[in-house]
C-alpha cells in the first residue's frame, strides 16, 4: 500500500467519527440540497438538458484538437496570448516570467481550482508576488492555511463560529460578529488590494471556440473586479474546458448554475474577448490565456474514462456521495476530491500514489444520477480499480484474501466443507486490516444454505 494510501486510511478513519464535522457538513450540505432542488425544478425537462449538454461535451472531444486551434487562432486575433503548458512546471515557469517582467508585488485571483492544481500562490510568493485570494470562500481558507475543502464552495467545512473566531484571531474583528458584518469586512479590504494590484488572475469556466472568447461565471464580482484595474490579466485553464460555440452558453450556464448552487443562472457572468481596447475606460493593457496540459492528453488517451474530461466542475458529484460526506475534501488530499476526483486524479498524479481512489467509492450511482453531463461515474472508478488490479498496485494481503474468499465461495463443496467456526476465524483480519475496528464482518452460519436444504426437506419426507 502507497503512502498516499495509507494516509488516506487514516484520515477517513479519524474524520469518519469526528460528529461536529459531520454536523457541519450535513447542515451546509443540506442547505445546498434545497437550494439545488429549487433550481432543477425550474427546467420542463431536466433529462433533456442533460442530454445536450452531454452530447455538446462529447462533440468537443470528438474534436478536441480542432476546438483547441480554432480557440487559439481566434483568441489571437482578438489581441490575446495563447501559451500552451505540458505540465504545471511549465506552466507556473509563464508565471514567473510575467511577474518578473511586470515588476509584479501583488496578484489578486478569482476563484479557480486549475490555479490550485499548478500551486499558483506558492509559485508567486517564492517570487516575493503577494497572491491573494478574493474569493469569499477562498479567502477564508487561505487566511487560515488551508486549501479548498470543496471544488464549488471552499469552506463548506467551516460554520459561521468557526469564521468568526478565525477572523477575531486573524484582524481583532469582534467575535461575535454575523455573516453580513465580516463578509463587508473583507470586502473593504480587498477594495483596496484591487485598485493596488498589478496582475489578475482568473480560471475559465468555458473557453469558447468560435469567439476566441472566455466566459467566467461567479457569484461575488470578485472576478470582474480582479480583471477590472490590474494592467494584465491571466487566464489560467484545462484543456477540457472548451465549448463550440457562444451560443452554447445558453444552454450550459443555467445547467452550471442549477447544479452548482441552485440558482437560475449565477449573478455575474462574463466574457473576456481580449485586453483592454481604444476608447475602453478600464480592463488590461494584456491578456495572456494559459492552456494547460498536465496530463489531461493521457486521460484522453484511455478510451474507458477519457468522457471524464466532460466535466463542467459544478461539484453536484461531491454533494450526493455518501463517501464524500462521511471523510470529507481533505482526504482525498488531492485538488480534486470526491467522484470526479478518484476518476481523474490517479491519471493526472499517478496511480502508484492515487489509485486507491477509486476504491473510495459505494458505487451507489448517486454521483451519475446528478452529473448534469451524464458522465458515468461509477463505472469510470470500477475501470480505475481494474486497471490498479492489473498493475499489481492492490495491497498483496488483498489479493491473498480474495484468493481465498474465490476458492471458498466458487464450490458448494467447498463451502460446506469448513466448519463455520473456522470460516469466522479466518475473515476476522478483516475487521482490522479492511475494514476497520468499529465496523464487524457478518458471521458465518452454523449451518449453509444447502446444508439447511438437505435437512429441509429430510423432515418433509
Amino acid at each position: 500500500m502507497s503512502n498516499q494510501a495509507t494516509k488516506f486510511s487514516q484520515a477517513a478513519t479519524r474524520i469518519a467519527f469526528d460528529m461536529r464535522h459531520r454536523q457541519t457538513i450535513r447542515f451546509n450540505i443540506a442547505k445546498y440540497d434545497f437550494a439545488v432542488n429549487n433550481g432543477r425544478q425550474r427546467y420542463q425537462s431536466l433529462a433533456l438538458a442533460k442530454q445536450r449538454a452531454a452530447y455538446l461535451k462529447r462533440l468537443v472531444l470528438a474534436n478536441w484538437d480542432t476546438y483547441l486551434c480554432t480557440f487559439e487562432a481566434k483568441a489571437t486575433q482578438n489581441g490575446i496570448q495563447v501559451l500552451w503548458a505540458k505540465d504545471s512546471k511549465e506552466a507556473t515557469t509563464y508565471i514567473q516570467q510575467i511577474l518578473h517582467d511586470e515588476k509584479a508585488h501583488l496578484l489578486v485571483k478569482s476563484k479557480s481550482m486549475t490555479t490550485e492544481e499548478i500551486m499558483l500562490n506558492e509559485c508567486a510568493e517564492a517570487l516575493g508576488c503577494e497572491s491573494l485570494e478574493t474569493d469569499l470562500g477562498e479567502f477564508i481558507v487561505q487566511l487560515a492555511g488551508e486549501k479548498p475543502y470543496h471544488i464549488v464552495t471552499p469552506a463548506m467545512h467551516k460554520s459561521k463560529e468557526d469564521v468568526a473566531l478565525l477572523f477575531a484571531e486573524k484582524f481583532q474583528t469582534p467575535l461575535q460578529s454575523t455573516p453580513e458584518q465580516l463578509t463587508n469586512f473583507v470586502r473593504e479590504l480587498l477594495r483596496q488590494k484591487y485598485t493596488q494590484a498589478d496582475i489578475g488572475v482568473t480560471g475559465a469556466n468555458f473557453l469558447i471556440a468560435d469567439i476566441g472568447g472566455v466566459a467566467l461565471t461567479e457569484n461575488e464580482g470578485n472576478g470582474l473586479m480582479s480583471t477590472a484595474f490590474p494592467k494584465v490579466h491571466i487566464v489560467i485553464a484545462g484543456i477540457e474546458k472548451l465549448i463550440p460555440s457562444v451560443n452554447d452558453l445558453g444552454l450550459l450556464w443555467p445547467l452550471l448554475a442549477a447544479h452548482g448552487t441552485g440558482q437560475q443562472i449565477t449573478n455575474y457572468n462574463t466574457i473576456f474577448t481580449g485586453p483592454r481596447r481604444k476608447g475602453e475606460a478600464d480592463g488590461p493593457e494584456k491578456m495572456i490565456v494559459i492552456l494547460l496540459d498536465n496530463a489531461r492528453t493521457d486521460l484522453y488517451a484511455d478510451a474507458a474514462c477519457s468522457e471524464s474530461l466532460a466535466c463542467i466542475r459544478c461539484g453536484a458529484c461531491l454533494n450526493a456521495c455518501p463517501v464524500y460526506k462521511t471523510v470529507g475534501g481533505y482526504t482525498y488530499d488531492t485538488t480534486y476530491s470526491g467522484p470526479i476526483g478518484s476518476v481523474i486524479t490517479p491519471f493526472l498524479k499517478g496511480f502508484i500514489n492515487f489509485g486507491h481512489l477509486s476504491t473510495a467509492s459505494s458505487l451507489c450511482g448517486a454521483c451519475a444520477t446528478v452529473c448534469p453531463v451524464l458522465i458515468p461515474l461509477p463505472q469510470l472508478l470500477l475501470e480505475n480499480r481494474r486497471k490498479s488490479v492489473e498493475k499489481n498496485l492492490r495491497p498483496m494481503a488483498e489479493k491473498m484474501l480474495m484468493q481465498g474468499f474465490r476458492l471458498l465461495s466458487s464450490s458448494r463443496m467447498a463451502y460446506d466443507i469448513f466448519p463455520a467456526e473456522l470460516k469466522n476465524l479466518a475473515f476476522a483480519p478483516f475487521n482490522f486490516i479492511l475494514w476497520g475496528p468499529k465496523r464487524k464482518m457478518p458471521t458465518f452460519a452454523s449451518k449453509s444454505f444447502s446444508q439447511r436444504y438437505k435437512q429441509l426437506n429430510s423432515y418433509k419426507k
